[in-house]
């Protein structure tokens, strides 16, 4: 007769996808093992500095890697060798990205005063020194304008969209070659259309001149990014909504389109993303004024021109004006990600 005997203790759960300890000292050893390996190649060839160091290391990872799991077999030998080409490949691209925010940083932060922020350049020249006046006036600009941009843009884009996807039309072929066509126009040849038309009719440079100029740029990023927003949108969706007697725009309106309003939201700040810092445009339809201005059909300062203005001068303080501006740029980008993340959370939520 068998019997059984019965415990209290509950077995813990195994967690196979966690790194042990081991893996993370094994994995620690690699990194330094390739490093000194790498430093090896750098004094014996033609290469130097960091750049240097690092082809070595990422030529010394992978061989180091199947050296030390070769006698485990192939498989854990091949995962290795995978793992350890991934993580090259995720640091080769993380280290341009970290290298331009670091030396923005680096030569932008030496413009920053108390009222760098909140001043302009209405008595001040960029050669003038480096705690006297300040950018207040080319982020108003810069917010305006492309404020102005996507409201022109952000619309048209969606219905765009909606006319591919939803509508189906005689013209959505066209409308969707239209878009694409426009996606690889140049900047500079955006500027000089709105200059020929707008700027030539009305006589004089504007913050609307420049808007437009930036919702042609904008406008084929929003609508292509909204029609891939909207062809995730299951078909059985619009299906239950046409069977519960919802007509077509009903069910785009009140369906399809706040399902996706989070990609929405994505497509929109890709666009605004596209055009923030364009400089071209700006310099043939808005051109540039030292004064903090919100008139929307004169003359107004944005970031790109203020960042272009001061690296034309040649000297050292303008130089680091310009490099300031570029840091504000970078930074005016990162709050608005960050709010969009924000909405898209907001609105994932409320589905």
């Amino acid at each position: 007769m068998t019997t059984y005997q019965y415990t209290d203790v509950v077995p813990e759960a195994r967690r196979p996808w966690d790194h042990s300890r081991s893996t993370a000292l094994r994995a620690v050893a690699l990194v330094v093992l390739a490093g000194i390996f790498g430093s090896v190649i750098n004094q014996l060839t033609g290469l130097s500095g960091f750049l240097g160091w690092y082809v070595g290391l990422a030529f010394a990872v992978p061989v180091i890697a199947f050296i030390g799991s070769a006698r485990h077999g192939w498989n854990m030998a091949s995962d290795r060798i995978a793992t350890s080409l991934m993580s090259i490949a995720f640091a080769t691209v993380a280290i341009p990205w970290m290298s331009i925010f670091w030396t923005v940083l680096k030569n932008g932060s030496k413009a920053f005063h108390s009222s760098y922020l909140t001043s302009d350049m209405r008595v001040t020249s960029f050669s003038d020194d480096l705690h006297l006046g300040g950018l207040k006036h080319a982020i108003i600009g810069s917010l305006l304008i492309v404020l102005m941009a996507a409201v022109i843009a952000v619309p048209l884009g969606v219905l765009a969209a909606v006319y591919i996807v939803e509508v189906k039309g005689r013209f959505a072929r066209l409308v969707r070659f239209l878009t694409q066509a426009m996606s690889g126009v140049p900047s500079i040849v955006a500027g000089l259309f709105v200059y020929s038309t707008v700027i030539i009719l009305f006589g004089t440079f504007s913050a609307v001149a420049g808007s437009l100029a930036l919702a042609i740029l904008m406008l084929p990023t929003v609508a292509r990014t909204s029609e891939e927003v909207l062809k995730i949108v299951p078909e059985d969706l619009r299906s239950a909504s046409y069977a519960l007697g919802a007509s077509q725009a009903r069910t785009t309106f009140r369906v399809v389109l706040p399902t996706v309003a989070s990609g929405l939201v994505t497509a929109s700040v890709l666009g605004v993303a596209r055009v923030v810092g364009e400089t071209a445009p700006l310099l043939l339809t808005v051109s540039y004024f030292v004064g903090t201005s919100a008139s929307i059909t004169e003359p107004i300062a944005s970031l790109p021109v203020y960042v272009f203005t001061g690296l034309t001068l040649g000297d050292a303080n303008s130089a680091t004006r310009s490099w300031g501006g570029s840091l504000v740029l970078l930074v005016m980008v990162l709050v608005l990600f960050l709010l969009a993340r924000f909405a898209s959370s907001r609105l994932t939520r409320k589905r």
